[in-house]
């Protein structure tokens, strides 16, 4: 080993351990630099030579935010693939762009805030594009893939270091800054923790970032999982980074504290290093830290926790060491092997979901296509710019030839009558200043948003056709007949200024209010309505114009017009992810928006022959009965349309399936803030209705058969084999899937579970042996009455198929395991959530730092049940700790009332204690033997711990 000369600090060498170095660095920084380091945007220190640092990069599926890049599909596509060798190659093209952006821009990061593996429990939720599936292992085995591409395979240095979003049970953007995720134990282990569990165990992961939102009451900057779980599954320092804004929501929105201090001081002792708050204005943080300092919140020993696992991230990207980094001459971007593989996933992340015999298309096929996604190439929020771009319309006119295939948007047209007679007015392309035009002269987009030096829409006695998008629930768009969309610039004033929908708000959507005869025309954006003036129009709180809605053209007729002559109409539909549904807003509904079912029906009708090709970030309930054909696909970046059009084609076998439960309808679908996934029969572990489609699903232009199951237990592993045979006539993938299954559980365990899967090519004939390696664990469950995993004895069917409900093979193995025992209740007496069922309550927070307790969901009554309690010769004694007013009944197997422990209010009529302060209260019973104990709640108490004694 070679020394450090006296002249170089041992934190700058080389070749010392990272600790070591990270411990002297440590001691030459002062307390001031050190707190600097907290906020997301750290200052350099300049006497010791270090750089500023950012934590933080969006990194989803390609770099965002910061340019052009390469454009992957969006997570749930790549989830939909089903292929991890797929998404380790984009994550390494993804990391190396972000490393040859950052060669040129600083500003690029190398510490990215990817992948999400928030699991995709209820398909409403806004940002389902960024989940890879609703499975806890399919999740796992996805961002596993992804985050060892983003670091890279050298032993010592790292690519980038991805943090994994959003810690924790985070599935909701409805009040998502003050809505506490109830999340029993059963399902924070089985579910939650599972998908950041694997992934942070494979090592590839430099930390997490908390959500927005509560588990169990208590906000997730502040968890104590943090520190019992996260940090116990690996060696490694990991990086806490907390989401934009949350340091503050702790105070300002979720009132969980009193004084920032107090909040950043909690934060920082339950794990958060990294604050990101306040932009890039470390001050606020700096302030709040040194408070905490200064009131005995914090030690300096706090401070150095944080700094260090700080560090440890910088010195492994390799920051301190410029000469020995390996990817520190990272180049490549836009190459023509990350375009290939752009395509390539866009092409297997293609499911279809049903057909009759209608695809492939044949080569002379005369196509029709139809539908509001048909000629575009969307973008979501955490995408980079395209470079290169193909739509449906344009991948099908290079496959099949122009002369070949028509098209009809099928938006409809209109012109916006004012009371006055006269229209509104967008100018001409000819009209714009050579100002916003490129180097052809073609109009810019990127030069026309936000620009608040273009004229402002006028009205005239002609007026502009405008293109009415209705993207449903009563949100529309309108574009102007150069493609530009109306917009709402700063100064108020609507101008044909955007390329497309965007923005955090978004300021080109609009909505039609009847109003007598005519319309108001509301903003979405600012809720203001739309208003005519001398000097332009735009919005204002008063004289809201009336406008007559005159229709040109509806969409419908155009669709028929050019349908009926083809062969096969193809109707793309889907939505758009900056409206109804995106990060901070949720769905309403599984339905297609009505246009769009309308313009699906016209179809139809002029054509039996019509096929339906979903691209959306999430799941639609469709009638699908009358369709011969139906795809899905993500929105697919770049090369989507290319992808599509190869599929229908069949140069490519489809070979996606679904990630998520398809379900047919809203009815089926549990509230979107509960999160028991096991008491809601949730997901297709415990969905025990008929989806629309299944998870797992998709088919295949050949078919295979599956055959020869083996199964062998040894040394803690099942091993399971099969043979795979493509027995069509085509060369394709198929994904074939191993669930599992308790045949007879003494509780609730899911319907079938996904323990492994494999995503495998074969030609025409060819066959293959797959083989799987199941460790027992798989098969454990979490047993509330220990506190810990237990593996039931008893039968498992292990079952292989094509999806969790096309299943080809079976077979059952006997597993040696742990007896169930009743609860042992004068040892330990019960937690108030080890519940096994529950009605109308929720899991709050025991105290600010640790444990759960449990209460009436709406402060009235609630019901608990813990089966199998013993109570041995006999118990004669019950207690209780309650902190606040209400009532404890219990009662043995349904019975009657046994005992009715009442926590009263003080003499104002207030609770005599806050919700932190427990009292114990105590009543005679009588018991012996095993019973279920079922306890009622009334009133807004909460319930901690039930003790018995004899």
């Amino acid at each position: 080993m070679t020394a450090h000369t006296p002249h170089t600090p041992p934190f700058r060498d080389p070749h010392l351990p990272f600790a070591k170095r990270i411990d002297d660095l440590l001691s030459r920084l002062t307390l001031d630099e050190k707190v600097g380091f907290l906020h997301q945007f750290a200052p350099a220190v300049e006497r010791l030579g270090i750089a500023g640092f950012r934590t933080g990069q969006e990194a989803l599926h390609g770099v965002a935010w910061m340019g052009q890049a390469t454009v992957f599909p969006q997570a749930v596509g790549l989830g939909a693939t089903w292929n991890t060798d797929l998404v380790h190659r984009v994550g390494e093209a993804v990391s190396k762009e972000t490393r040859a952006m950052r060669a040129r821009d600083e500003r690029v990061g190398l510490n990215v805030w990817s992948p999400t593996v928030n699991l995709l429990r209820h398909p409403l939720w806004g940002r389902n594009e960024e989940g890879y599936s609703e499975d806890p292992k399919l999740t796992s085995a996805i961002a596993t893939a992804y985050t060892q591409g983003l670091r890279g395979s050298h032993p010592t240095y790292w690519r980038t270091a991805p943090v994994l979003k959003h810690w924790l049970a985070h599935n909701n953007e409805t009040d998502r800054a003050t809505a506490s995720s109830s999340v029993r134990p059963r399902v924070l282990h089985e579910y939650d923790l599972r998908a950041f569990r694997e992934t942070v165990e494979a090592g590839a992961v430099a930390g997490v970032m908390p959500a927005y939102n509560l588990v169990n009451g208590r906000p997730n900057h502040v968890s104590p999982y943090l520190r019992e779980h996260l940090r116990a599954w690996t060696e490694e320092e990991l990086l806490v980074c907390s989401d934009a804004g949350a340091p503050s929501n702790l105070v300002d929105h979720e009132h969980y504290f009193d004084t920032h201090e107090e909040a950043t001081a909690a934060s920082l002792v339950a794990g958060v290093d990294s604050f990101t708050d306040h932009g890039t204005d470390g001050s606020q943080i700096v302030q709040r830290v040194q408070g905490a300092l200064e009131q005995g919140l914090l030690t300096e020993a706090d401070i150095d926790t944080a700094v260090r696992r700080q560090l440890s991230v910088r010195f492994r990207l390799g920051e301190f060491d410029p000469l020995y980094d390996p990817y520190a001459e990272t180049k490549d971007f836009d190459t023509p092997a990350h375009r290939a593989l752009a395509q390539e996933a866009a092409e297997q992340a293609i499911v279809l979901l049903k057909n009759e015999g209608v695809l492939p298309l044949a080569p002379d096929t005369r196509l029709a296509v139809v539908g509001l996604l048909a000629d575009e190439c969307k973008l979501d929020w955490y995408s980079g710019t395209l470079i290169h771009r193909s739509t449906p319309l344009e991948g099908l006119y290079e496959r099949f030839g122009a002369e070949r295939v028509e098209f009809a948007e099928g938006v409809d047209r209109v012109r916006l009558k004012t009371s006055t007679g006269t229209f509104l007015h967008v100018q001409e392309a000819s009209e714009a200043s050579d100002e916003v035009r490129g180097a052809e002269g073609a109009l810019d987009p990127a030069l026309l948003a936000g620009r608040t030096d273009l004229p402002p829409l006028t009205t005239d006695p002609t007026g502009t056709e405008f293109a009415l998008i209705d993207w449903g629930a009563g949100v529309l768009t309108l574009r102007a007949p150069d493609g530009r969309y109306l917009s709402v610039a700063e100064d108020g004033y609507l101008r044909a200024s955007a390329d497309q929908p965007g923005g955090w708000v978004v300021q080109e959507t609009f909505r039609l209010e009847p109003h007598g005869k005519g319309h108001l025309l509301r903003h979405i954006g600012t809720g203001r309505h739309v208003s005519v003036a001398a000097d332009g129009v735009k919005v204002a709180d008063e004289n809201p114009e009336i406008f007559d809605l005159i229709i040109v053209e509806r969409g419908e007729d155009a669709v028929t017009r050019v349908t009926a002559q083809a062969d096969v109409v193809l109707v793309v539909a889907g939505n758009d992810p900056h409206i109804n549904g995106r990060e901070t807003e949720d769905r309403t509904t599984l339905r297609l928006p009505p246009h769009q079912e309308r313009l699906l029906r016209a179809a139809r009708a002029a054509n039996a022959n019509t096929v339906l090709a979903l691209v959306s970030a999430y799941p639609y309930a469709v009638d699908t009965a009358a369709l011969p054909a139906v795809l899905w696909a993500s929105h697919g970046g770049q090369a989507a349309g290319t992808a599509l059009a190869r599929v229908l084609a069949g140069d490519v076998s489809p070979a996606g399936r679904l990630p998520q439960t398809w379900y047919a309808d809203d009815a089926d679908l549990p509230g979107l803030l509960d999160y028991d996934v096991i008491g809601g029969r949730q997901t297709y572990l415990y969905f025990e209705g008929t989806p629309l489609f299944p998870f797992g699903h998709g088919l295949s232009y050949a078919s295979f058969s599956y055959g020869d199951l083996t199964t062998r237990e040894e040394d803690g592993t099942l091993h399971v084999s099969f043979i795979l045979t493509n027995t069509g006539d085509v060369t394709a993938d198929e994904v074939a899937q191993l669930y599992t299954r308790a045949v007879d559980p003494a509780l609730p365990r899911p319907r079938r579970e996904l323990v492994a899967h494999r995503r495998v090519t074969l030609a025409p004939g060819a066959r293959e042996e797959l083989s799987f390696e199941v460790p027992l664990r798989a098969f454990e469950f979490w047993d509330v009455t220990r506190g810990g995993w237990r593996l039931e004895p008893g039968p498992y069917d292990v079952l292989v198929g094509a999806s969790s409900e096309d299943i080809r093979l079976r077979t059952t193995v006997l597993l040696d395991g742990e007896p169930a025992a009743p609860r042992a209740v004068l040892q330990r007496g019960l937690d108030a959530a080890d519940f096994d069922e529950q009605n109308g309550i929720d899991i709050v927070d025991r105290t600010k730092t640790a444990g759960d307790a449990v209460t009436a969901a709406d402060g009235k009554a609630g019901e608990l049940v813990y089966r199998d309690c013993d109570f041995g010769d006999g118990v004669t004694e019950v207690t209780v700790s309650v902190a606040g007013e209400g009532v404890v009944e219990l009662s043995l197997d349904g019975g009657a009332v046994l005992a009715a422990l009442t926590s009263e209010s003080g003499e104002s009529g207030e609770p005599e204690s806050g919700p932190y302060d427990y009292t114990a209260l105590d009543a005679g019973i009588v018991a012996e033997g095993v019973h279920d104990v079922h306890l009622r709640l009334r009133g807004p108490l909460r319930l901690a711990h039930v003790g018995f004694s004899g």
